[in-house]
């Protein structure tokens, strides 16, 4: 009788359903049968990551990095996790970890010149820490020009972030629409999208969302449209129109619950003052998700027109 090996297939399964604690179960029971496999060390890490299980997650990776001091990825991986466990802690507490986690990051970019994830990281890294404590926007562009070597789109939209967390709109704007020209994936669109809404330019918001609708036809950005809509007061009818879109054609793909199109078009007749249309909408957003706050809000702000 054949004796069924253990083996990893299961936690990718558990892994695929999110479900992280019983994977972490599932992986811890399979290293007890081969303790020293890499694979396993590294799901385990991953495991521990989704949980937010830094000490655990430092740990793993760490004995990988003992074993494979010149592997590119595990070193990402710790210093991607030492980076994070420093942001959950006090600034003090944190000065120690920092260091490590900057240390980590280089040497992983220095092993592999064409790794992608942790330049990104070293990019933000640079960019979020004060100066006194390594911060540099110098050594946040380096690692944006070199991403722009190994991949165009990434290192365009590396200088977009730059630019936007250093409050320099007009350079966001110009790196974001190289990255569209290049490359125009929805992450491409939303980038610039989410610049034009934090910089209060709904107009531009708007248009640029209808450029990724024509490119990429997905159901939830008609949903952005409508929210822009209702949230600024402006172009009522499209946004009503995008909304009604979005309901009829909705499936759980789109991410963005139908009571929150129903609350959208609730606010788009509130602003037009159908105050009859604006209670059916909000009473059926209500109905479906009935403890969302906005939502109550938004019902009395009706009975008061």
């Amino acid at each position: 009788m054949a004796i069924c090996q253990p083996n990893l297939d299961g936690a990718d399964a558990l892994f695929k359903k999110k479900q992280y604690n019983k994977a972490e179960q599932y992986i811890k029971g399979y290293l007890q049968s081969y303790p020293k496999d890499l694979e396993g060390i590294e799901l385990l890490g991953h495991a521990y990551f989704h949980q937010e299980k830094w000490d655990e997650a430092i740990n793993t990776y760490e004995s990988l990095i003992e074993v494979q001091p010149k592997n590119a990825n595990y070193q990402f991986k710790y210093g991607g996790v030492l980076a994070l466990k420093a942001k959950s802690i006090s600034k003090l507490r944190a000065l120690g970890l920092i260091g490590d986690a900057k240390d980590a990051l280089i040497k992983s970019a220095n092993l592999d010149p064409n790794h992608i994830e942790v330049r990104w990281a070293l990019v933000e890294l640079y960019m979020q820490l004060p100066g006194i404590v390594g911060g540099s926007k110098t050594k946040s562009l380096k690692y944006a020009n070199e991403l722009q070597n190994i991949s165009k789109v990434d290192g365009y939209l590396a200088k977009g972030y730059i630019y936007e967390y250093d409050d320099k709109l007009e350079l966001a704007e110009k790196y974001y629409k190289m990255a569209i020209k290049e490359g125009g994936s929805l992450t491409c669109f939303q980038k610039l999208t989410d610049l034009y809404e934090n910089e209060d330019a709904p107009e531009k918001a708007i248009a640029n969302i209808e450029a990724a609708q024509k490119r990429h036809e997905r159901n939830a950005l008609h949903y952005q449209i409508g929210k822009i809509s209702a949230e600024y007061n402006i172009q009522l009818q499209k946004g009503e129109r995008c909304l009604k879109t979005y309901l009829k054609n909705y499936s759980l793909k789109d991410g963005v619950p139908m009571a929150w199109a129903h609350y959208r078009l609730a606010q788009i007749h509130m602003h037009q003052n159908n105050k009859l249309e604006a209670l059916k909408y909000i009473d059926l957003a209500l109905a479906e998700l009935p403890e969302i706050k906005p939502f109550k809000e938004q019902k009395e702000l009706i009975l008061s027109l």
